[in-house]
């Protein structure tokens, strides 16, 4: 037994069991010269040592990545054929299918989770959940995952969402007008929990509204197609002018509602430049937080001019009216932030 471990000499039928293999594969891999045991026993048994063991790796690790018989042959008889390639790649897609593993533990344990909170789902939800999750990790990273609160839905999170959506596509079919009281508190819900479920970063949620237009996966699962998702964000808008109402004239106020709907998208790009930047404890005065204060004060302006009047309403009404802030991952900070630089500029 001692001599047979020194020498590493395995038998036909030992190395079969160990490899995963036939014996008749190994006798295929014998007659066509691709694996010839370096020894054979006076009774005519075929035996492998330790660099036969090592080439039917290679043989095994090359038959993974799709190569023929034939074509490995000829790859081996290379006199430069790079075996640690080899094993670096088996490790790379070992990794990969350890990486798909972890995904799939993480959407059975989601899916657990929304069992435990309620009976049991049914096979379309099993799908479309596994859907949505799919469509998650095409816009965020493993660990961004981790820290979106959307990731970690409960049953009870998720039938609250399920719940206003069918309450805004309810009075939005009845042809009630968003500036009415009532779907002006829907949307201040809606953005308070959108804002909560995105964690406060203006960046998750601009890439989950930029999934939510463009992946049709996303508005079936949903149910926010994309007129709801419009009526909602003009019934917000009337919610923020109904809050500035007891601050700006009818002017300030039209103007206000027309600079409303433009520039939405630069407008929640450059709140996640922002934050990344106070993320990241950049200096006011540094050039690429300058930047952002100019763009601010460009958008800014195109929204309600520059009327140093109108201006200091805007800012009276955000030290009196702190839901003005709420649902727009605007911060106190970032504003204050934003100021500092803005007062870091040359003069114009």
């Amino acid at each position: 037994m001692n001599e047979h471990r020194n020498h590493a000499v395995l038998k036909i039928g030992e190395l079969a069991a160990r490899s995963g293999l036939t014996v008749r594969a190994l006798h295929h891999y014998d007659s066509i010269g691709l694996l010839t045991p370096s020894a054979h026993t006076d009774s005519g048994y075929r035996l492998y040592n330790r660099a036969d063991v090592a080439r039917l790796h290679q043989i095994q690790a090359l038959r993974r990545f799709g190569m023929s018989l034939a074509d490995i042959g000829t790859f081996l008889a290379s006199p430069d054929a790079p075996f640690a390639d080899i094993v670096a790649q088996q490790i790379a897609t070992l990794d990969q299918q350890i990486a798909q593993a972890s995904a799939l533990r993480e959407q059975l344990s989601h899916l657990h989770r929304q069992m435990a909170g309620g009976g049991e789902p049914e096979l379309a939800d099993w799908l479309s959940t596994l859907e949505m999750m799919n469509l998650y990790d095409k816009y965020f990273t493993k660990d961004e995952l981790h820290r979106l609160p959307f990731w970690q839905q409960d049953a009870r999170r998720n039938s609250g969402w399920a719940a206003l959506v069918a309450q805004i596509r309810d009075v939005m079919e009845k042809g009630v007008p968003p500036f009415d009281a009532g779907p002006r508190q829907l949307a201040e819900r809606w953005m308070q929990m959108l804002e909560r479920d995105t964690a406060a970063n203006p960046d998750f949620a601009r890439r989950i509204t930029v999934m939510m237009e463009i992946e049709p996966a996303a508005q079936l699962h949903t149910g926010i197609t994309p007129q709801l998702k419009q009526y909602v964000i003009e019934a917000f808008g009337e919610h923020k002018l109904a809050l500035y109402a007891d601050y700006l004239d009818d002017d300030e106020l039209r103007r206000m509602r027309v600079g409303a709907s433009q520039h939405g998208a630069e407008w929640m790009a450059l709140i996640a430049a922002v934050h990344r930047q106070l993320e990241a404890g950049a200096d006011p005065a540094d050039p690429a937080s300058q930047a952002l204060a100019r763009e601010w004060t460009t958008l800014f302006s195109a929204r309600i001019g520059d009327n140093p009047a109108t201006l200091e309403k805007i800012r009276h009404a955000h030290t009196r009216e702190p839901r003005l802030l709420v649902g727009t991952w605007v911060t106190p900070a970032m504003l204050d932030f934003i100021r500092a630089s803005r007062a870091t500029l040359p003069p114009a």
